[in-house]
C-alpha cells in the first residue's frame, strides 16, 4: 500500500505541471469558443455545434504537442540543448584522508515510510475514483440500452420500414437496421460503427405518415452527422475531466446545438414546421428519453426553446464573408499559434530526449583516476571545437552530467553515493565522417552538439537513464544590480577558461551558466540566471567563504578549505557579487527543472 501511495505521489509530481498547463489552456480555449458561438448565435446551429465540439476535443490535444511539432520544424531543433559549449574548467584540490559523506537526495525523491499518506496521492486516488465511478455510471446505462437492443427484433416490413428506406435513399445514408423495441424508450440511434435505429412498438399508432417521416428524418440526420461518435468523445472528456465544471456545461451546449442542427436539417428537407413540432411533442408524450447522450434521440435539449426555434422563421442563416473570415481566422490561430511558437522557441526537452542522434563519439576511453602522487588534484575538462574531441581528467560522473545537461548540482536527484566521489579520466573522439559533419557546423552549433554527444556518451558508458520533473525549490535569483553589470563581454565562440579556488572564481570568457553552477555549489542552493545576459564574460570574483561554505566544499570534495588560502579581509560572497560583478542574489522559491536519475552504472574498466 505504501509503495502504491508513493508511486501515485511520484506520478502526481511528474504530471502536475503539464496537466495544470493543459487545463488552463483548454479552459481559455473553451471560453474563446463560447465567445465565438455567441457572436454566431443567429447562424446555423451546426456551426455552433462544430465550435463546441472543437472546444471539447481540445481537451484531448495539449498545445505542448503542437509546440513540439513546431520545434521539429525549426532548422536547428537538433541543436537545441544549449547555445554554449563545454568550456575548459580547472579545479585545484587537495586529497582528504576521511571518506566522503553520502550524498543527500532531496526528500521529494526519497521513499518515506514515516509518512505513508501523501496528500498528492490522495488527490490522485480521488481523481481515479471519480473516473471509475463515471465510467461505471455510463457503462450501466449503456448496458441497459444494449439489453433492449438484444430483445428487439428487426423490422423489415410495414410503413416504418418503407419510410426509412425511402429517406435513406434520398439522404444518402448507408446501412441502418430498424429494430422494433418492446419498451417505451424514445426512437434513437444506438451504436457508432454499425448503428441501429431503435423504434418503440407503441409509438407508430400515435403518428401519422407525415409525423413518422419527420421523426425518422431527424434520426437519419444524427447518423449522417456521426453524432454518436462525437457524443462518445465528449463522454470520455467528462469522465477524465469530471472535476472541471466547464466540461459539463459544454456537454449541455453540445446536446442543445446537436438537436437544433437536426431540427434545421429536417425543416430544410421540406417538412412542415407545425407537423415536425407535433411529431416531437407526441414522442415526448408517449416515450421515455434516452439515458445516454451517445444514443441520439428526438427529445434532447430544452423542449420549450426547441419548439420556439422550430416555429420561427429565423432558423437557418447563411454565413456572410465577414463571419466566414472570422471562423477561418479563429481556426488558423488556434492551430498555427502553438506551432509557430514552437518553431521560434525550440524546446530543449526534445534535444534531451534524443541525445547525440546526429553525431556520436566512436572511440571512447573511460578509466578511474589514479591517486595523485604530488598530493594535488587537478580537474580539467575541455572539448575541441576543431575536431570535437573530448578530454576530461579527474572528473566525477556528477560533473559530466551537469555539463551534458546544463544543470546545476542542486538540480540532480536520485544519485548514488559514488556519483560525486569516484573520479575518472575520459577521452573521446569522432570518426572521420562525423568529424566532417562537425566541421560544417558553426561555433555555436558545435558547442550545442557537444553537449548532446556527451549525453550519448553517458548513456553508452554509464548506462545513464534520466527524466525531468518541475519542482518548487528554494533558489537564489541572479539579477543585474541597479548600477548595472560590471562583467566584461568577450567574443562569442571564444574558448572559455575558468579558474576555481577557495573564495575565488576567475574567468577569461565563459557563459553565466558556469558561474551560476559554481555559485550553487558554494551556496548549497540552486542559482537561477535572471540577468538576461547572453554570451561569454570575463570577471574576477574574490570573497571570504563562511564556515558553511567551507564545510560544504569539504563534503563535496571540491576544494580543500585551507585557512591559509582564505583572505580574511575579503567581503562575504553576496557582497562581493554585488560590488565586483554588479549582480545581486535574491532568495526566492521558483519552479525549477530537476534531472532525476532513473538508472546509472559505474563504467566497465578497460
Amino acid at each position: 500500500m505504501i509503495a502504491i501511495l508513493t508511486w501515485l505521489t511520484s506520478l502526481w509530481n511528474a504530471m502536475l505541471p503539464a496537466v495544470a498547463d493543459h487545463l488552463w489552456q483548454s479552459t481559455i480555449f473553451a471560453l474563446a469558443a463560447a465567445l465565438l458561438a455567441l457572436a454566431l448565435r443567429k447562424q446555423s446551429a451546426r456551426i455552433r455545434y462544430a465550435i463546441w465540439l472543437g472546444a471539447s476535443l481540445k481537451f484531448f490535444l495539449p498545445f505542448s504537442w503542437l509546440v513540439a511539432v513546431g520545434s521539429r520544424l525549426h532548422p536547428s531543433h537538433a541543436l537545441a540543448t544549449s547555445n554554449s559549449g563545454i568550456y575548459l574548467v580547472e579545479e585545484f584540490t587537495q586529497p582528504f584522508t576521511q571518506n566522503p559523506s553520502p550524498i543527500h537526495i532531496p526528500a521529494a525523491a526519497q521513499t518515506s515510510s514515516a509518512l505513508p499518506f501523501h496528500w498528492q496521492a490522495m488527490v490522485m486516488i480521488a481523481w481515479l475514483g471519480g473516473v471509475v465511478v463515471i465510467l461505471c455510471f455510463w457503462l450501466v446505462r449503456w448496458w441497459k440500452v444494449y439489453a433492449i437492443c438484444r430483445r428487439a427484433r428487426i423490422l423489415s416490413e410495414g410503413r416504418e420500414s418503407s419510410a426509412l428506406r425511402r429517406l435513406k435513399t434520398s439522404m444518402g445514408v448507408g446501412q441502418l437496421s430498424l429494430l422494433l423495441s418492446p419498451t417505451s424508450l424514445e426512437p434513437g440511434v444506438f451504436g457508432i460503427l454499425r448503428p441501429v435505429l431503435l423504434w418503440p412498438d407503441s409509438i407508430s399508432e400515435h403518428l401519422d405518415d407525415a409525423h413518422l417521416e419527420a421523426v425518422l428524418a431527424h434520426e437519419l440526420c444524427h447518423v449522417q452527422r456521426k453524432d454518436n461518435l462525437a457524443a462518445f468523445s465528449h463522454m470520455l472528456v467528462e469522465s477524465i475531466f469530471w472535476f472541471h465544471p466547464l466540461v459539463w456545461w459544454m456537454g449541455a451546449r453540445l446536446i442543445e446545438e446537436r438537436e437544433r442542427a437536426c431540427d434545421e436539417a429536417v425543416i430544410e428537407m421540406g417538412n412542415g414546421r407545425r407537423t415536425y413540432a407535433e411529431s416531437i411533442l407526441k414522442v415526448c408524450e408517449f416515450c421515455l428519453s434516452s439515458p445516454l447522450t451517445c444514443v441520439s434521440g428526438v427529445t434532447g435539449a430544452d423542449l420549450k426553446k426547441r419548439m420556439g426555434h422550430i416555429m420561427t422563421d429565423r432558423i437557418v442563416c447563411k454565413l456572410n464573408f465577414g463571419r466566414k473570415l472570422l471562423l477561418w481566422t479563429a481556426a488558423c490561430i488556434a492551430l498555427a499559434l502553438p506551432i509557430v511558437y514552437g518553431m521560434f522557441n525550440p524546446t530543449a526537452g526534445h534535444a534531451d530526449s534524443e541525445p547525440g542522434t546526429a553525431l556520436k563519439y566512436t572511440a571512447v576511453s573511460v578509466k578511474e583516476h589514479p591517486p595523485d602522487a604530488d598530493g594535488m588534484s587537478r580537474t580539467r575538462m575541455m572539448v575541441s571545437l576543431m575536431d570535437g574531441g573530448l578530454s576530461a581528467n579527474n572528473v566525477t560522473a556528477q560533473q559530466l552530467i551537469e555539463t551534458a545537461y546544463r544543470v546545476q548540482q542542486g538540480q540532480i536527484t536520485g544519485a548514488p553515493d559514488w556519483l560525486k566521489s569516484t573520479k575518472y579520466d575520459l577521452s573521446a573522439k569522432m570518426d572521420k565522417a562525423a568529424n566532417e559533419q562537425f566541421q560544417a557546423l558553426s561555433d555555436d552549433q558545435r558547442g550545442a552538439i557537444a553537449g548532446q554527444m556527451l549525453q550519448g556518451l553517458l548513456a553508452d558508458e554509464f548506462k545513464l537513464q534520466v527524466h525531468q520533473e518541475a519542482r518548487d525549490l528554494p533558489v537564489y535569483e541572479l539579477t543585474v544590480a541597479e548600477d548595472g553589470s560590471k562583467l566584461q563581454k568577450t567574443a562569442d565562440g571564444k574558448h572559455g577558461f575558468m579558474r576555481l579556488g577557495m573564495g575565488e572564481l576567475t574567468s577569461n570568457g565563459a557563459p553565466l551558466d558556469l558561474l551560476t553552477a559554481q555559485l550553487s555549489m558554494r551556496l548549497g542552493r540552486t542559482v537561477v540566471d535572471k540577468t538576461g545576459l547572453r554570451g561569454n564574460y570575463a570577471y574576477s570574483l574574490h570573497w571570504r567563504p563562511d564556515a558553511d561554505e567551507q564545510m560544504r566544499m569539504r563534503h563535496d570534495e571540491m576544494i580543500a578549505p585551507d585557512s591559509s588560502e582564505v583572505n580574511s579581509s575579503a567581503p562575504p560572497l553576496l557582497t562581493a557579487i554585488r560590488e565586483q560583478l554588479g549582480l545581486t542574489l535574491q532568495p526566492q522559491t521558483d519552479r525549477v527543472q530537476v534531472l532525476v536519475i532513473d538508472h546509472i552504472e559505474q563504467p566497465t574498466q578497460e
